[in-house]
């Protein structure tokens, strides 16, 4: 498993298992967007992303999870379960407001008793197309945005980074449309 993409996953009857080895950051965050938006379109409505071995989460990981929890909150029944969330990370989610989003550590979760099995099945996805400059900077943008969206104070404490990350998408789009100088 690569250092840049600590993900594995697995699907099993009734929900989906995205683990988090290492750190959930922007580097990783694709794969999980991607394989989260390929298992909803088959028609999946359960997602557990496994925080067990997660050692930290950046905005961007968060705001990804987020995103996939409101387009999930759209589907009957669509829900994102954070399974074994340490106090770090269980506080991270909290503090953004995430709780409302996403059901942690679930009492009654389908696949409680049987995590250890879970775990010894996962793979790491499918590779996806590596991203441009000017894709990294919309995922980014796009996960503050959704932050931001989730509560008054996530508006205020992500504004300027939506606006930084505006700009910066504007500029990184200008130069990848001008034509190649001679």
């Amino acid at each position: 498993m690569s250092k840049e993409c600590p993900i594995l996953v697995g699907t099993f009857d009734g929900f989906t298992w995205i683990r988090c080895e290492g750190k959930g950051s922007f580097l990783n965050s694709p794969v999980v967007k991607e394989f989260c938006i390929a298992r909803m379109d088959a028609g999946e409505s359960c997602l557990v992303v496994d925080l067990g071995a997660c050692t930290g989460m950046d905005s961007t990981f968060m705001g990804t999870l987020a995103g996939m929890a409101a387009r999930l909150a759209s589907i009957d029944g669509g829900v994102i379960q954070i399974a074994a969330a340490d106090e770090r990370n269980r506080r991270s989610l909290e503090d953004l407001g995430l709780h409302f989003l996403m059901e942690i550590d679930p009492a009654q979760a389908v696949w409680l008793a049987t995590i250890d099995t879970i775990r010894a099945s996962l793979k790491p996805p499918q590779p996806i197309m590596p991203q441009s400059s000017v894709e990294r900077t919309q995922l980014v943008l796009e996960s503050h945005r959704v932050l931001s969206a989730s509560n008054e104070k996530n508006t205020a404490t992500f504004s300027s980074v939506v606006t930084l990350l505006e700009v910066e998408l504007a500029e990184k789009q200008a130069k990848a449309s001008k034509p190649a100088e001679d």
